[in-house]
């Protein structure tokens, strides 16, 4: 018998004449993680089946896999010849104390046993060969699992390990994700790459206004989301100078909205150019000023051509944490380097803005076109 590790998808099967697409993606994505490793993947009709496992690295395969979407649960089992006897030795490696059930899956029509026949037989054996061990087919403490396939090869497995679920990443294109060093914006690159969208991602800083320890932040933060979100490009842009011309024209209590639309033309045009297709972003209705519902529509009127995702909009703080620390990035967000977003942050900002009241403030703004071009021009790229 043969150690191996068995992978199963999720929605995939939802995608009738299109599921090939998305499998090809996924069989891709799963064969990047596992490059590092010494061993093989196989495909047959939908299973995937990973052979050729060093003991020693089991766990870290396992660790990475479950972090690919599109794979909806793996199990760690063993491989061997579809005869009685052989698999009934296998599925004595997954005994414990207390009850158990088996639970046959039959792929190979032509077997001589049915899938019940099967379940009986191997359970019988058990029995008999361990005193304190009984049936129970509603409750069981655990389940034996026997996969009979035409190839003559037969899987017996216990544990069902839940994996990331969701679309293969890169099934649904690219996207840019408005990355700011906080708690929410990385949950939302994890919420669309789900999703199966591929990221790249854009970081407003303000050099001196904000150190070279709040930009480190954020190219870690971009590091942590690759297990998930695959590399990134990360878009470093130089916004100092646009801050302090919005300080030094405009009513202070419009700066974080002005500040925002600023990014918001910034980044169309960079998603543009990279060939993106949407922004993405972290914004939650209500959550602080900038995302009542009336600064989210002065905010996105300045986008012309693209979507912009808000994938955290119905979730509060509380989910969002709890993601955050599931992802690994929680603990990078909260340290506190202060980003671009703190930088002149007014007494009393408006919470209800007009976007004519922001056009105009805007048109106070000498050389404001000038300033836009300087920032793009000035942007850095660092592939994480």
């Amino acid at each position: 018998m043969n150690k191996v590790i068995l992978l199963r998808y999720g929605e995939l099967h939802l995608k009738g004449k299109n599921r090939g697409y998305f499998e090809k993606i996924l069989i891709k994505n799963i064969e990047e993680k596992l490059s590092v490793y010494n061993c093989k993947l196989d495909v047959y009709r939908g299973r995937y089946i990973i052979h050729n496992i060093d003991e020693q690295v089991i766990s870290d395969i396992t660790s990475d896999l479950t972090k690919v979407f599109g794979l909806y649960s793996l199990s760690i089992g063993y491989e061997t010849e579809s005869e009685v006897d052989k698999i009934f030795e296998v599925s004595k490696q997954f005994v414990r104390s207390g009850s158990f059930k088996v639970d046959t899956h039959r792929a190979d029509k032509n077997y001589p046993l049915t899938s019940v026949e099967m379940s009986a037989l191997i359970g019988e054996k058990l029995l008999d060969a361990y005193d304190d061990l009984k049936v129970d087919l509603h409750n069981p403490d655990f389940v034996i699992y026997i996969d009979i396939r035409e190839t003559g090869k037969t899987y017996v497995f216990c544990d069902k390990i839940k994996c990331a679920g969701g679309m293969p990443l890169g099934s649904a294109g690219k996207g840019l994700l408005l990355l700011s060093g906080g708690i929410d914006s990385p949950v939302a690159g994890y919420m669309m790459s789900k999703r199966g969208l591929k990221l790249d991602a854009i970081h407003f800083f303000s050099y001196p206004y904000t150190s070279e320890a709040a930009k480190q932040k954020v190219i870690k933060l971009a590091g942590e989301m690759a297990p998930y979100c695959g590399s990134v490009n990360l878009v470093l842009v130089p916004f100092a100078k646009i801050q302090e011309a919005i300080h030094k024209y405009c009513h202070s209590n419009y700066m974080i909205t002005l500040v925002r639309r600023a990014m918001m033309r910034i980044a169309e045009r960079v998603a543009i150019i990279r060939d993106c297709g949407c922004l993405v972003n972290g914004e939650s209705l209500g959550q602080v000023a900038s995302q009542t519902l009336e600064s989210l529509n002065v905010t996105q009127s300045v986008i012309k051509r693209l979507p912009v995702l808000r994938p955290l909009i119905g979730m509060d703080k509380e989910e969002i944490v709890e993601i955050s620390e599931k992802i690994g990035t929680y603990a990078t967000s909260i340290l506190p380097y202060e980003d671009c977003c703190t930088v002149f942050l007014p007494d009393n900002p408006v919470t209800r803005p007009r976007i004519e009241f922001a056009e105009a403030e805007e048109a106070k703004i000498v050389d404001y076109d000038k300033l836009l071009e300087e920032a793009l021009s000035g942007i850095e790229v660092l592939k994480i």
